[in-house]
This record gives C-alpha cells, structure tokens and sequence, in this order.
C-alpha cells in the first residue's frame, strides 16, 4: 500500500480482511478508528510507531492506567498485519504499559438469593401480562445453565428442543455454536413458559423464544434496566469488585457451583473443567479458569482434599 495512503483506509482494510474471517471486531474497530483518525489529525502518514502508539494510547487523560494498556493491547495485532506490508512498523511490546485486563471478584449468588430474584420477577407488573414469567423464566434458564445473557435472548422457537431437552446455541462469542442439555426440571419450567407465552401473545410477529409483552424478541437494554430495579428491589449490596450485582454474574455462579457438585462427588477436577469449559461455551479451559471465584464453601473442600492429598489417602 502506498505510504501516503491514510491511517484510516488501512485500519479499513484490515478490519475488512478480519472480518471476512468471522471475527466481529465491533469494540476493537470502534478504538482502532477512533487510533487512525489521532493519526491522521496530526499529519502522520507514515508507519506505525512505538511513540505513536504511546501518544494515543494516553491521549485521554482521564482514562486509568489499565485503560493505556488496553488501548495497546487492541493495538498490537493491527501493528503485526501492518507490519507484513512495511517492515518499518514498530509493534507495541507486550504489557508495555502494565497488563491489559483486571479480574474483578464476581458477585457470586446465593441460592437464596437467586431464589428471591425469580420471586420479585414473577411480581413484575403488569401481573396479567406476560412480562413477569418471561423474566422469571429468563433469568432462571440463566442461573440454571450458565448461559450468556446474549445467549438466553437470542434463543428461538426452534433453538428450544423441549423433547429432547437440548438447546441450541447458535454464533455466540468466538462465532461458536453448542448444544446444551438441560434438566428435566428446566425443560418443564420452558414448557410451562411456552404455553402461557402462546396464549398471551399468540399474534407474537417474532421467531424469539423469550418474547416481551408487545410481541417482541427481548432488548438487551431493556433485560438489564429490569435486573437492575429488581436488584435496587431487593436490596442487593456487592460482594465483589463490581458496583453492583450483575445478570452476569449468574453464570460465574453456576460455574462455581458446577465446580463444588464436583469437589463434593470427589471427580477429578481437569475432567470436570474440561466437560464445563464445553458446556459453557468457551473456547479454552483456560477461560473457563478465569470464572472460578474461591467461595468459602469450594476453598474448604479443595482445603480437606489437598489435607487427605497429604496424608496419603487419594479417595
């Protein structure tokens, strides 16, 4: 490409390439134009350079440290494709700035809690509407299976398989798609769900499972506002590093949970991570490692099994 061309034009090009290879880059493609058009504003129109990267990187001066390295870190893959066109492109070192990412501690739910939850939903007004046993039923299916808010959402009619008791999980996150089996329990709560779903809106004009009130597949900004009056409802405070409780956090809960039903049968844990990495949806086990939360109740069962570890007893 010629070294004229605008810092613009080649951030176009590459986000085209990558998506044409099924990765959807929309926060990523948001932050590397928002870096092309600080180039291109300070009449740069060469390569890509570590000083460069530096100056957009802390351009924001509100923006935390971890935000820098973030920055570089959405930085450094556009720099290694530049790099195969010219070899002048210079390649933000990794953690250069500190790392990119920060584990905040997950609010991780009670059972009595998610008890409540599914009670105040099913209160939502209007009481003759369907609105409170779609978000019962939705945030139930959540805490129940681990799966993504996305997920639950985008789930269709024909996604719903309630004789075999499988949903299918269609191009979630990393463009994956999944079966997921459920419980008797769940698949009876869904059928229950789908009755009274077609009988209040039977002129419904959507494919979605989860339907709103109006006849309409859920809106994510719409399920978050609702989890978040349910939660002010319920007096929730945060026992983790987030400002609140969040719908997410469902899902690191029943990962815990699923780890310490395995701890208490004395399963092997790699064979458990690995069953639950898949169930889940991850891409790697790795992922999956980054949900485990040391509750009271996992760490002192890890605690009386390492203890039987070192006395010799491998039951």
């Amino acid at each position: 490409m010629n070294r004229a061309a605008s810092m613009i034009s080649q951030v176009e090009q590459y986000l085209a390439f990558r998506r044409r290879l099924g990765f959807q880059l929309s926060s990523e493609g948001s932050q590397l134009l928002a870096f092309a058009r600080f180039v291109d504003a300070s009449g740069h129109r060469g390569p890509i350079t570590l000083d460069l990267a530096l100056r957009w990187a802390r351009s924001s001066e509100r923006a935390k440290p971890i935000t820098w390295a973030h920055r570089l870190a959405v930085l450094r893959p556009f720099a290694r494709y530049r790099l195969q066109f010219d070899p002048a492109t210079e390649v933000p070192p990794l953690h250069l700035l500190g790392p990119a990412h920060r584990r905040q501690v997950p609010h991780i739910y009670t059972a009595k809690e998610i008890a409540s939850l599914l009670e105040a939903a099913n209160a939502l007004s209007p009481k003759d509407g369907l609105r409170p046993v779609t978000y019962q039923t939705l945030f139930g299916l959540i805490a129940a299976t681990g799966l993504r808010v996305s997920e639950a959402r985008s789930l269709t009619r024909a996604d719903v398989d309630l004789t075999g008791g499988v949903l299918t999980v269609r191009n979630s996150k990393f463009r994956k798609s999944r079966l997921v089996p459920l419980h008797a329990t769940s698949v009876r709560v869904l059928q229950r769900y789908a009755e009274i779903r077609d009988r209040k809106a039977p002129w419904a004009q959507t494919t979605a499972f989860f339907v709103s009130d109006r006849g309409k597949a859920l809106d994510k900004r719409t399920v978050q506002y609702t989890f978040a009056k349910l939660r002010q409802q319920l007096g929730w405070r945060a026992r983790g590093g987030h400002p609140a409780p969040r719908v997410h956090d469902l899902r690191h809960t029943f990962i815990c949970q699923a780890l310490l039903r395995g701890y208490r049968k004395r399963r092997a844990l790699g064979h458990d991570l690995g069953a639950l990495s898949t169930y889940v949806g991850h891409a790697k086990v790795t992922y999956t490692y980054w949900y485990v939360t040391g509750i009271p109740e996992l760490m002192a069962l890890a605690a009386r099994r390492f203890e039987r570890f070192a006395h010799g007893d491998s039951q």
